[in-house]
């Protein structure tokens, strides 16, 4: 397997308490917002945030002569703690990203000194199989997690019944319309700064389509999250999940219910993105937890 390079960058003081940003399937790091970012670096903290492989700056991959699995998306952390010398840190994740930071506080306790999970599922969980059974429209099984909202389905089947965009301003509108499901409908969507963002994200990947290998990686390993492990994190843990969540809707208090000790914290009007309106009580949040 060839050796693959993940873009980093960190904002704050060396000494001060390391915070490491893990973003979500298919996501690059930049989807963590500059001001939520910037809050955490005026509350004392320093901050990495990276693009995971096949997204953004990070190395793309031909999948087919050099496949991989979620298990290696999941070793990144750990090569992008090592490079940035962190024997441990906080890990803030988002959406899938928080699927890696449960499977290393079980896996590695000790390199995780508090973790955050935004608008994640339980790991072990079987959401992906509960997503493709909503897409699909057949009846999930007995005991599932709950499935996304009826718009969120509506929008992915259409996806994935279309052809790909031929230009960019399609594949930015597309990008667009994603982000308009994903933020819910508990606040007001801002479409001029979701082009903007879209934009950024759409010019600064090496190959946008790279991204698709995240889907490969996890059929190449349907097994990669270990199930009923979530009561051995030791890490203090606050989940929090939006009101309006229209990806994951109550995965959240699912996970609380299965971490010793963790902490659910529900945001007002927030979905499955992370608008302005939510950045000073998530940073607050964030900043508490990872005080000490």
């Amino acid at each position: 397997m060839r050796d693959v390079k993940i873009w980093s960058e960190e904002a704050g003081a060396g000494t001060d308490g390391p915070i490491l940003l893990i973003m979500g399937s298919m996501s690059q790091g930049i989807l963590w917002p500059d001001e939520f970012v910037g809050r955490l670096v005026a509350g004392g903290r320093r901050v990495i945030r990276y693009d995971h492989r096949d997204t953004g700056l990070s190395d793309t991959v031909d999948f087919a002569a050099d496949p991989y699995t979620w298990a290696d998306i999941k070793n990144d952390v750990y090569r992008v703690m090592d490079a940035h010398g962190l024997d441990s840190a906080h890990l803030v994740c988002h959406s899938a990203g928080g699927l890696l930071g449960q499977f290393i506080a079980v896996e590695q306790p000790e390199r995780v000194r508090t973790l955050t999970l935004i608008g994640s599922s339980p790991l072990g969980g079987g959401e992906g199989q509960v997503l493709m059974r909503a897409l699909l429209g057949q009846p999930q099984l007995e005991g599932s997690l709950p499935e996304p909202s009826p718009e969120f389905v509506d929008f992915y089947r259409a996806l994935l019944a279309a052809a790909p965009p031929a230009d960019r301003a399609g594949r930015i509108e597309g990008m667009v319309a994603e982000q308009r499901v994903l933020h819910g409908t508990g606040l007001p969507f801002d479409e001029s700064a979701a082009r903007r963002l879209q934009e950024r994200i759409h010019d600064r990947a090496r190959d946008l389509a790279a991204v698709a290998n995240h889907r490969l990686a996890a059929a190449a390993d349907p097994d990669f999250e270990p199930a009923g492990e979530l009561h051995r994190v030791q890490a203090p843990t606050l989940i929090v999940e939006g009101s309006h969540e229209p990806a994951k809707p109550g995965h959240s208090a699912i996970i609380a219910g299965r971490i010793p000790g963790a902490r659910l914290m529900v945001v007002a009007g927030m979905g499955h993105t992370l608008p302005p309106e939510v950045h000073g009580e998530l940073a607050d949040a964030v900043l508490a937890h990872t005080a000490g």
